[in-house]
């Protein structure tokens, strides 16, 4: 089985052109590292309609795993879970559990993961660096889960 990626960037001053993606690239070459075919990356603002419009067109047809870096601490546009969970069918708080306890700033985040038809979401902390451990805390639960969805 293939193991297919996308990758959604939520940030204001990426999507505006004010800063560069280093969290998108980071993911990207975490997950490609991990067995994983980033398929496509795209970039939307924060709040809760522009991630969870991003969301449905990455799913659209999509089986594998959607990954997004950003949006997930208490600031007041950091709405990536809320975006995340208008979309999601079933959620899955084991992964979201499992990444916050790979750091102890992980208790700052508000991640969410979860499942849409046979793709599963996970939210990852705008962080390079934080974005990287997570994916690394719960990459070998995510082939099982694929496989199943």
């Amino acid at each position: 089985m293939a193991l297919l990626a996308k990758i959604l960037t939520v940030s204001d001053s990426v999507a505006h052109g004010h800063a560069e993606d280093r969290g998108g690239r980071v993911v990207a070459t975490a997950l490609e590292s991990f067995g994983f075919t980033v398929v496509a990356q795209s970039v939307c603002e924060d709040g809760i309609e522009s991630v969870a419009t991003a969301l449905r067109a990455l799913a659209d047809r999509f089986a594998g795993l959607i990954v997004t870096t950003g949006g997930t601490g208490f600031g007041l546009r950091d709405l990536t879970p809320e975006g995340t969970r208008a979309v999601l069918e079933r959620e899955a708080p084991g992964i979201a559990e499992a990444m916050r306890l790979v750091n102890p700033l992980g208790q700052r985040s508000r991640s969410v993961a979860g499942t849409v038809g046979q793709v599963l979401i996970v939210n990852t902390p705008g962080s390079p660096k934080g974005a990287e451990e997570c994916l690394q805390a719960v990459i070998d639960v995510i082939p099982y889960a694929l496989r199943l969805l």
